[in-house]
């Protein structure tokens, strides 16, 4: 026998007693979308390499350490991508959806890929959902998407959510801030982890994003951002966070949230769940005014986030909550062979209803079709014989009650598709 051929490190299949979830997820995702205005967007699986070089940063771990990379055969340098914003910018771009509308709001729920150590939650293919809001710069739309993450979490079923609020300022007053920074870790870079004594060459900011808990306990004395804000910074990020407030968004405020990617400008904010452990982070997004020009295209101002799916449901799963019940309703069940002919075109009659149906072609005995009707949560099982032939009249068994009753055969998908199970 051959060896068996396992999935890659770091991915998963997702089976067909799970996939009731993630359509369920997916499904409620659209609904909120569509009540919040913004359209669906499907980019490549693989994008040139240049674009997560310019657009993420080389210096940042993606690009440096985590990205799937590949030349094809004319010598293109490509990379799954293992974030989505800079593919939705550079089609944002590449089509000219400035031309069609001053404001564009997207969304996508997509496959991202990372080359990173597999943990709970986490996997080198992943699965997220995000939105895109390009063309304002004004705190409003902030609001907007900070409001549309945390309403969208909600609406999976998540509760004891926490989020957290920052503002990064725009350029001149994070190299004030950078400057401040590295002055202060100076005297103790050698007692830094070998990644922060990294990030303090190339940009001390991440060093903020640090787990280590000496290295949390020093910071803790670290200059702190808010300080180093220019006007026009904090009177956006008050107008966040009054704005906020209006639409009954609880918040709180995070001196040290940066946020992973080197693109992001003034407002970054993070959601969090207990439910995550100590890597607790949901979903996390921040305003990019810069990324657009830098790939390219006009000055123009956007924010955005992105949540993982895998990790909401992992949320889920620690809750307790039930499985989406995304079976078979009605099973058609066949006393002997001698009858099904007849119970193949009620079955199909019954799905051309729009009825969730399925039957047996194993062509067991009656009992184990009964087992099997209850093994996948059927709710009806339809049973025909030679007596139900000769009547022309199917037996209607409810699986959980007992109750029972004759149906004619003709009558048998408007009453199948009439009952609510």
């Amino acid at each position: 026998m051959a060896d068996k051929i396992q999935s890659p490190k770091g991915t998963h299949d997702i089976l067909p007693d799970e996939a009731g979830r993630w359509q369920s997820a997916e499904a409620s995702l659209r609904d909120i979308m569509d009540v919040y205005g913004y359209g669906e967007i499907r980019t490549p699986v693989f994008e040139k390499s240049e674009l997560f070089a310019r657009g993420v940063g080389e210096t940042s771990d993606i690009v440096s350490k985590e990205m799937y990379t590949f030349d094809d055969k004319g010598g293109t340098s490509l990379t799954l991508k293992p974030e989505i914003t800079a593919p939705v910018i550079r089609s944002y771009i590449q089509h000219s959806l400035a031309k069609k509308s001053p404001l564009t709001k997207l969304y996508y729920i997509d496959s991202a890929f990372r080359q990173e150590r597999p943990q709970a939650g986490r996997f080198r293919q992943f699965h997220q959902y995000g939105v895109e809001a390009i063309g304002s710069p004004h705190p409003e739309m902030d609001a907007e998407v900070i409001a549309l993450a945390f309403e969208s979490l909600i609406s999976l079923g998540l509760d004891d959510l926490t989020l957290k609020l920052n503002s990064i300022g725009e350029a001149d007053s994070r190299k004030n801030y950078r400057d401040a920074l590295r002055d202060f870790l100076t005297p103790h870079v050698s007692d830094l982890s070998e990644t922060s004594q990294k990030r303090f060459e190339t940009n001390p900011l991440r060093i903020l994003d640090t787990k280590i808990p000496d290295e949390q306990k020093l910071l803790q004395n670290a200059p702190e951002i808010s300080d180093y804000l220019h006007d026009e910074d904090k009177n956006h990020f008050s107008e966040v966070c009054d704005l906020l407030k209006q639409c009954s968004i609880p918040y709180e405020l995070d001196s040290a949230l940066v946020r992973g990617l080197d693109y992001y400008t003034r407002t970054t904010f993070e959601i969090t769940s207990p439910a995550l452990g100590a890597q607790d982070a949901v979903c996390g997004g921040g305003r990019y005014d810069g990324l657009v020009e830098t790939l390219g295209g006009p000055s123009t101002p956007a924010i955005g986030f992105a949540a993982g799916i895998e990790r909401i449901l992992l949320c889920l799963e620690a809750k307790g909550s039930p499985d989406s019940q995304n079976g078979t309703q009605v099973y058609f069940i066949a006393q002997n062979d001698e009858v099904r002919e007849t119970v193949i075109r009620l079955l199909q009659a019954s799905r051309q209803a729009g009825v969730q149906s399925d039957f047996d072609p194993l062509r067991r005995s009656m009992k184990a079709q009964l087992r099997e009707a209850n093994r996948i949560g059927a709710g009806i099982a339809v049973i025909v014989g030679e007596t139900e032939i000769e009547a022309k009249k199917a037996q209607v068994k409810n699986l959980a009650s007992g109750d029972q009753s004759s149906v004619s055969f003709d009558k048998l998908p408007e009453h199948l598709a009439a009952l609510q199970i």
